[in-house]
């Protein structure tokens, strides 16, 4: 039988999905696509199970739109009273040395149960709760300057990718539904978030280095103008990066989706998969789940990245 465009419409009364009431369910969350709050709920449950190998157990962010996304949009990362069981708190030390309850989802309910919230999107940290102190994964966000091509988006992913494997890292790609790419690396739990950051930061900046004229690793708008920003910021502790397989809170509903190296090259956009394009990937392999990539930065290869560029990050 086949998939079903999106996700059934449902009725005005509370339905129950994935064992959680979503109520208010025929409320329209993405006008231009039709999309409903029980649609978005039903999406997150068929791909509870994929999200929670990948997502679950760290501390996440929710981007809540509760009237739909041309309503008030919201990012959240503390959890609050009252929140549903399906949404657990973790105490987390924050810079200040204020100790924080942050946002974990240990089981599929939590991600309907945010749904039921008004949860359009999840952000998740580099690292699980149970070894917050060392990632394990590293994440190299491509964000191209207004009016650049996706053929750019996509050259900068390949060069960061080509740059990685010389050094003996394994990585993934995911359009991330807006407008780049997100380059990810499976690590071992073994190097803390200073190393992490700092190996992301050389691979950034020696990038830019090598060809200023494409790249940038700063944020300044000023010098981004034109380029592309090969983002390392988000290998830092308390950073966050969109979830695999989060829709997004953009027109047209897209969805966060990895993909082959293979396939990238086809893809004409970042958000070239909507709902219904999802739902279809979730009966097939994930090439980020599929990864067998058992490594982690090592000395050598910091060494290795010293070298080529002259112990320089850059920019």
């Amino acid at each position: 039988m086949a998939e079903p465009e999106k996700p059934a419409q449902v009725s005005g009364k509370p339905v129950t999905v994935l064992g959680v009431r979503i109520t208010h369910p025929d409320r329209v969350v993405f006008p231009d696509a039709g999309c409903t709050k029980g649609d978005v709920a039903a999406y997150y449950a068929k791909a509870a199970d994929r999200m929670l190998e990948l997502a679950g157990h760290r501390p996440v962010s929710l981007l809540r739109c509760p009237d739909g996304i041309n309503g008030e949009c919201f990012f959240q990362k503390h959890a609050g009273k009252g929140f549903p069981s399906g949404i657990a708190r973790v105490e987390i030390e924050e810079k200040s040395g204020k100790t924080e309850p942050y946002m974990v989802i240990d089981d599929r309910q939590g991600f309907t149960a945010a749904a039921q919230m008004g949860t359009i999107e999840f952000h998740i940290w580099g690292s699980r709760t149970d070894m917050l102190e060392t990632p394990d994964r590293l994440v190299f966000d491509i964000d191209p300057d207004e009016g650049l091509p996706f053929s750019d988006v996509k050259a900068a992913a390949g060069d960061v990718r080509k740059l990685l494997g010389d050094l003996g890292l394994q990585s993934m790609p995911m359009v991330t539904g807006g407008k780049g790419v997100h380059v990810i690396v499976p690590l071992r739990r073994t190097a803390d978030w200073e190393t992490v950051a700092a190996f992301s930061r050389t691979i950034a900046g020696g990038l830019a280095l090598r060809h200023p004229d494409c790249y940038v690793a700063t944020m300044s708008k000023a010098r981004r103008k034109g380029k592309v920003f090969i983002d390392w910021l988000r290998n830092e502790r308390g950073a966050t990066a969109v979830a695999p397989y989060s829709i997004r809170a953009r027109k047209g509903a897209p969805v966060a989706i990895p993909v082959t190296w293979e396939e990238l090259p086809r893809l004409g956009s970042a958000n070239s998969f909507g709902i219904a394009k999802a739902l279809k990937r979730l009966d097939t392999t994930c090439p980020l789940q599929a990864m067998n990539a058992d490594q982690s930065i090592s000395q050598d290869m910091v060494d290795d990245l010293e070298k080529r560029f002259d112990g320089s990050s850059g920019p």
